[in-house]
């Protein structure tokens, strides 16, 4: 089965890690027809954390345990009726040490959040996670012929 993707493009700017959208030359919303939009979704947003996963410590007055923010999670969550989840838990490594169990998690956390690449394509994410130097985790995910990098500097 051959996916068609076509988003609003987001463009990703390494430096600042972060995502947006862009007017073309005619003044119209630029298009993607590649993975790459959904997979900053599905890696970008945060999905809610299990009931079983330690949160990062040091969370703001408004996060204490008691608040209904404390897990997070994507709001659009609460209305989809066939109960999937959008995101990742990647947010759960805000304070992550160099360490393997770190890097098991997040390529548990990656194959979760980009889950729904076999159904659209007939074949699952490639993803692949490493240390390539000291104190920086770098996340690969391959859908097709598109390619995302995100690198994570861990303690």
């Amino acid at each position: 089965m051959a996916a068609d993707f076509i988003d609003v493009a987001l463009i990703f700017d390494p430096e600042t890690r972060t995502a947006d959208a862009e007017l073309g030359e005619d003044g119209d919303l630029l298009l993607d027809e590649t993975a790459l939009t959904p997979m900053l979704i599905s890696l970008g947003s945060d999905r809610r954390a299990r009931p079983d996963d330690a949160l990062p410590q040091g969370r703001d007055a408004l996060n204490v345990s008691a608040s209904f923010v404390t897990r997070r999670g994507a709001i659009g969550d609460a209305l989809d009726a066939y109960s999937r989840r959008t995101g990742s838990r990647l947010w759960l490594l805000e304070r992550a040490k160099q360490h393997e169990l770190t890097e098991l998690f997040v390529q548990d956390a990656a194959t979760e959040a980009l889950r729904w690449v076999g159904a659209e394509t007939g074949a699952p994410a490639q993803i692949a996670v490493s240390w390539p130097r000291r104190g920086w985790l770098a996340l690969v995910c391959r859908v097709g012929e598109t390619e995302l990098e995100l690198m994570q500097q861990a303690a």
